[in-house]
């Protein structure tokens, strides 16, 4: 990853309106089918070209959505979400993602509780059940590598399996959503300096980011305090691919000269003792007076928020991150479409 700053003036309004999706040509019949049948457990399950297929066909969806039209592609065909953590943007935009595709839609939205988990059923046995019911899977698990376990029980049948989290471990349909917003936000990916901000320990949607970004020449900026820092084998990993990673826990000098902030919650979640999380809660925060200061950056966030984000900066033209969640429906329509071999 190579740095380029580049930066347009962007100033703040209260009613902005809707972007365009970038103009992009149709898959061809041959593109539409590379996904078939696939499973999508990392972004690391994708190559550059696959990433840019899934980006280019949700251009294709958020125009269809935009025209008034609704695609027929998935007639017939069914979604499993199972949720065995909260979700309110990956569930309902995958389920509404099936349902705008034509397709139907069964769900534990609450699997800990409202499945058979609660009384001590497996992994492996609640896929082999669930595959006969459904055409692909979308699940989140606390457990680092459960999608992967689902995976092993799924490929039998022929089900795909999305991974929408595992714990700390990944999250790529998010980290495919992004990059479709900061594409659209910023015009191109290549080129851009990057700065990710927050609980980078925990933070799967920063690890599935920052795998998908090694694809493009970006260099990337981490702040966060010394005990929530992206783990050191994700590092070596992602500077084995050469790319130009600066880590520091100021954050007003990384995002000067920046082109995007990603910023991120501290997970209170993932702490053991209530007393960690309230000493560490509120340790970046942006709000109006930083966001004048750095009018030519793009603020993203996957959300929830809690305060490190304040309310006041939702007016600003170049906050992203509603955008942002409204993306996710077109690039999970996408996902969905493509894996069942049902590709515009």
């Amino acid at each position: 990853m190579m740095m380029h700053s580049q930066q347009t003036g962007l100033s703040q309004v209260i009613n902005r309106p809707a972007l365009q999706a970038p103009a992009v040509a149709l898959p061809t019949a041959t593109d539409g089918m590379r996904l078939k049948g696939r499973s999508i457990v990392s972004i690391h399950d994708l190559s550059r070209a696959e990433i840019e297929l899934v980006l280019n066909q949700a251009a294709c969806y958020q125009r269809v959505l935009e025209g008034g039209e609704r695609p027929n592609v998935l007639t017939g065909k069914v979604l499993a979400t199972l949720f065995f953590e909260p979700s309110t943007r990956t569930r309902l935009s995958f389920e509404s993602a099936m349902y705008r595709l034509s397709g139907a839609v069964i769900s534990t939205p609450d699997g800990h509780h409202s499945s058979s988990a609660v009384k001590g059923e497996s992994i492996a046995d609640t896929i082999r059940t669930v595959t006969g019911y459904c055409d692909v899977i979308v699940q989140r698990h606390p457990a680092i590598g459960s999608a992967q376990e689902a995976l092993r029980y799924a490929r039998p049948a022929g089900v795909p399996v999305i991974n929408a989290g595992d714990g700390a471990g990944e999250h790529p349909s998010q980290a495919l959503l992004d990059l479709y917003t900061i594409r659209k936000e910023r015009g191109a990916i290549d080129g851009l300096n990057v700065v990710m901000v927050g609980d980078l320990k925990h933070g799967r949607t920063v690890h599935s980011l920052l795998k998908g970004l090694c694809h493009w020449n970006v260099t990337v900026r981490l702040v966060s305090p010394d005990c929530l820092r992206l783990p050191v084998e994700l590092i070596a990993e992602l500077r084995a691919t050469g790319a130009q990673i600066v880590e520091t826990n100021d954050l007003e000098s990384a995002a000067n000269g920046a082109d995007l902030l990603y910023m991120t919650r501290i997970q209170k979640e993932r702490f053991a003792t209530a007393e960690e999380y309230e000493a560490l809660k509120g340790s970046f925060v942006v709000d109006g007076a930083f966001m004048r200061r750095h009018d030519s950056l793009t603020l993203m966030h996957p959300l929830p928020r809690v305060d490190e984000i304040a309310p006041e900066v939702d007016e600003f033209e170049n906050a992203a991150y509603f955008r942002q969640t409204q993306n996710g429906l077109y690039v999970r329509m996408a996902i969905l479409a493509l894996v069942l071999g049902k590709a515009l």
